[in-house]
């Protein structure tokens, strides 16, 4: 095959590949262009999940006629001239080629104004081919449309996710600017209703109320630290807030969003031995540095960047997390021997949370029949166990009980799981018994996370959960399943939302009962509560009838057993070890 140079417009779709990814990238090159415009106010509308039509309107400095066609050539920026003004990058965009790749791959249109301009110009660009300027009557500022994504590249639009999808992108896109830029007041609308907007006060916990509830955002802690070369400020969550995933752990670089894992890794290092395995907090912290000490030119869409020092910046970020937590987190006194006295005590666990005497359980989920294995811990090789006799309580964690074939150590979290797990499970596929509250509970999601919560409401009825949208961002749980009536209804509903998947996988079969395993997590005792003699009792009776009592849902053993022929050798009834 000969070698051949290849045309001006397949040269323009593979960059504009890089450039976007998606109708979500769109939407990034443009505001990042409203915000180096000087803007005071941008807007956003979305059609279609932004494959139909996308348009940011801004109230910045304009692009003056002469130079409107000219901003849609590639390689055109206002930003930079020369090599060395890479090392002192101040603004979100300097590559210029974001309008030029738009229009290759789509239908755009531009409409601005500059201030001291009489009037304002339009272009049109097709495929890369554009026409000439057309004078029109704007106020100053710019206008961008964006029609027809991918219309020339059928290869991009078949591997589109859904519309919905696509929606959720744009969402968590639109309100990480948001609180980059309080003082700018940002407005979104999807599908024409209203998803997002700021008052642009310049208050960022006023917008993280916004996204997760006024309560969440109160309990935030505020982060300000500021040395030489390095300025970190923004918000970290106290212990009793967290996430199943990374997701919420946002960083901002000289005010642009950034993914890079040596800051996550600082982060999850200060919360280190203060947050259960699996779970992660919520960080949103803005970090100024001079513009030498981070390369921002490392990918197209500029979401990486590159540390001078990244040992530096991993020890500084560690440092002012773990303070934070340190000075807003009160540390408990050792040696109160009250304490034992006090300690959390479950007021009242009703006998049907246990679990039925004559109900009939289905199995697990996941090849949870075989639990790991230990040297000394005599796993037991039977799904059953025996009956046993129950001893007592340990450190408020553990039950001790005595079977046929030696002692059994329970861990009363996991087990409880497993046994709601169960319980769950044996109702799902008939009528599920739901109890209606008294008082409705109301949960306030981000945009995104609001949208897959709107999308699964059909999967929430047949979990025995009634939810109706009472806002664009809030819901109302009117009624949960029965045997978690002591569970509080908001955080049921919300360890469900974290569950939900991204993809476009059915939640169905595995998904549902992941769902399920996570409500059940939440809403088992938990290690330190002291249990009552009869309390104790119950749960083992539960187990004992469950139809994998060995795991819990996640595949955590939910009991250690040690025969009486390891404790007979540990005490030198029948020779050495």
């Amino acid at each position: 095959m000969s070698i051949r140079i290849l045309t001006p417009e397949v040269i323009s779709q593979i960059a504009a590949g890089e450039v976007v990814e998606r109708p979500a990238s769109v939407v990034k090159e443009l505001i990042e262009n409203s915000l180096d415009a000087d803007s005071h106010q941008i807007s956003i509308s979305v059609e279609s999940g932004g494959q139909r039509m996308v348009e940011v309107m801004d109230d910045g400095c304009g692009i003056p006629a002469g130079e409107l066609a000219l901003a849609v050539k590639r390689h055109a920026t206002s930003k930079l001239n020369l090599v060395e003004d890479l090392n002192q990058i101040h603004t979100l965009g300097f590559r210029g080629e974001a309008l030029a790749s738009i229009g290759s791959i789509a239908r755009l249109t531009i409409t601005s104004r500059a201030a001291g301009d009489e009037h304002g110009s339009c272009i049109r660009v097709e495929g890369g081919i554009f026409r000439t300027p057309e004078a029109i009557s704007v106020p100053v500022g710019t206008i961008v449309r964006v029609e027809n994504l991918f219309y020339n590249v059928p290869a991009r639009r078949k591997f589109m996710k859904k519309e919905t999808t696509e929606r959720r992108f744009i969402d968590t896109l639109t309100t990480r600017y948001a609180l980059a830029y309080p003082k700018i007041r940002f407005h979104l609308r999807q599908e024409g209703r209203e998803s997002f907007q700021t008052s642009g006060n310049g208050n960022r916990r006023e917008i993280l109320a916004g996204l997760y509830g006024v309560e969440t955002a109160r309990q935030l802690m505020e982060v300000i630290f500021e040395e030489e070369n390095i300025q970190i400020t923004g918000f970290v969550s106290p212990t009793n807030i967290t996430r199943s995933n990374r997701q919420e752990i946002i960083f901002f670089v000289n005010g642009r969003p950034v993914q890079d894992a040596t800051l996550i890794s600082a982060v999850v290092k200060a919360y280190h031995t203060l947050l259960m395995v699996g779970r992660f907090p919520l960080v949103f912290l803005f970090i100024e540095l001079p513009p030498e000490l981070v390369d921002v030119n490392v990918h197209p869409t500029k979401a990486e960047v590159r540390f001078s020092n990244p040992g530096w910046i991993f020890a500084n970020i560690q440092r002012v997390v773990r303070r934070a937590l340190i000075t807003f987190t009160p540390v408990p006194e050792i040696g109160d021997f009250q304490q034992w006295a006090n300690a959390p005590q479950i007021d009242h666990l009703p006998a049907d949370r246990w679990g039925s005497q004559d109900e009939a359980i289905p199995t697990g989920f996941g090849g949870q029949d075989s639990a790991p294995e230990g040297e000394h811990q005599g796993v037991l090789q039977s799904k059953k166990i025996p009956l046993l006799r129950l001893v007592g309580q340990v450190a408020s964690t553990y039950l001790v009980a005595e079977g046929p074939d030696g002692l059994y150590l329970i861990d009363q979290h996991a087990a409880h799981e497993r046994i709601l797990f169960e319980k769950y499970l044996a109702q799902k596929d008939g009528k599920m018994v739901s109890q209606t509250l008294l008082q409705p509970a109301t949960i306030k999601l981000p945009p995104a996370q609001a949208r897959l919560l709107s999308d699964q409401l059909t999967l929430l009825d047949h979990l025995g959960f009634t939810v109706e949208p009472f806002g664009p961002t809030i819901y109302r749980v009117q009624a949960i399943p029965e045997f978690l009536s002591g569970m509080d209804p908001a955080e049921a509903l919300y360890a469900l939302v974290e569950e939900f998947e991204e993809d476009e996988t059915p939640l169905q079969t595995q998904i549902e009962q992941k769902m399920i395993a996570r409500i059940c997590k939440r809403a088992a005792i938990k290690a330190g509560q002291l249990l009552t003699p009869e309390e104790q009792r119950a749960l083992v009776a539960a187990l004992e009838k469950c139809v994998s009592p060995r795991t819990c849902p996640h595949g955590r053993p939910t009991m250690i057993h040690l025969s009486v022929d390891l404790l007979e050798r540990q005490f030198g009834r029948r020779g050495a070890r």
